[in-house]
Order: C-alpha cells, then structure tokens, then sequence
C-alpha cells in the first residue's frame, strides 16, 4: 500500500493505491466467472454514477442556502448583497438548474431500482452533475468575495470536493462518449 496521496478535495476520506504483485486468490473467493471482472466493474459504474449525482444535490443545495444567509448580512454600499438584483436573479438560475439535476437524477434512480437499463440516464446525471458542481461553486464563491477564497470556507471547500465527480466513475468526456454511443451519433455508429 503506497502512503495516503495528497488530495486537492474530499480530504475527509483517505486514498492510496493498493498493489497486487504476485497474488493467488484461492477459486472459493473469486467473485464471478473468471474474465468477467471489467464487465462486472462496468455494471457497477451505473450505481457509482447515480451515487456521485445524488450527493452533489444536497452539497449544491447547501452552497446555495450558505450564499443566500451570506448574502443577507453582507453588507455593500449600505444595502444587504442579497439586494443586488443580478445576486438574487443568478441563486435562482442555480437553484433551477439543481432542480432539474434532481429530477434527472431522481427519474434514473426509480428506472435503476426497477431493474432497467439505466446506461444513458446515469452517464447523463452524472455530467450534470459534475458541470453544475463547477458552476454552482463558482458562482457562490464569487459572491463571498475574498471570504469563498479562504480555505476553511465551507464553499471552498465544496468548490474542491465537487470536482472529483467530473473525474470519478468516468470522466465528463467518457460520459459524453457514452451519451453519444447510446444515441447514435459517434462515426460509425450511427442509428439507421
């Protein structure tokens, strides 16, 4: 096992890379049919996909109620920030855009438990998921001025956190490959 690696975000969970050089697995601990490891793995990603879009929810629902309550008692030119119009117009923009994030994500939750192929939908709440992340984060932190750009700042640490779910479970460009796939529209894979 290496040491824990130095991670820019989710800092509360520890990582390391684990090496397996030279390793017998007695057959009565093998789980599944040898050579069916990658597609076992890749079934597995669906979950792991809805899982990152679930959580992102609440973490961006929590940037955005932090910003509102920073935004009423900040104070700019003797008026609360919260009374800027172009503030309060932008939290509702992000508070939509996680609304449609949940009722993505949500729908391929009930289709998953149903026990339907969930490919697709999961790929795309997981996209979502990782692009409103960035731009929630972003947003809310430039409303806290240079207070969001401090490190014990609950909303950098969200603008952290967030981005490994644009790199996690697959990255934006395979989600987007497998968007692509499933619809019919990467050369030579085209629906007829």
């Amino acid at each position: 096992i290496s040491p824990h690696l130095n991670k820019l975000g989710m800092r509360s969970s520890e990582t390391a890379q684990i090496f397996f050089d030279d390793v017998r697995v007695p057959q009565r601990n093998r789980i599944g049919a040898e050579g069916t490891g990658f597609m076992m793995q890749m079934i597995q990603f669906q979950e792991e996909r809805l899982w990152g879009a679930v959580n992102v929810i609440k973490a961006l629902e929590n940037c955005v109620s932090q910003t509102i309550d920073y935004c009423r008692e900040r104070k700019t030119f003797g008026q609360p920030l919260i009374n800027n119009q172009y503030i309060h117009f932008r939290l509702a923009e992000l508070q939509t855009e996680i609304e449609a994030l949940r009722a993505l994500t949500y729908q391929a939750c009930e289709l998953h438990v149903e026990g339907k192929d969930v490919t697709q939908l999961a790929s795309m709440a997981k996209l979502k998921a990782g692009r409103l992340g960035r731009e929630v984060t972003d947003s809310c932190l430039q409303f806290w001025g240079g207070n969001g750009y401090m490190w014990e700042n609950p909303l950098a640490r969200a603008y952290r956190d967030v981005r490994l779910v644009s790199i996690g479970g697959g990255a934006d460009e395979i989600m987007l490959g497998i968007i692509c796939k499933l619809m019919g529209t990467l050369p030579g894979k085209q629906r007829d």
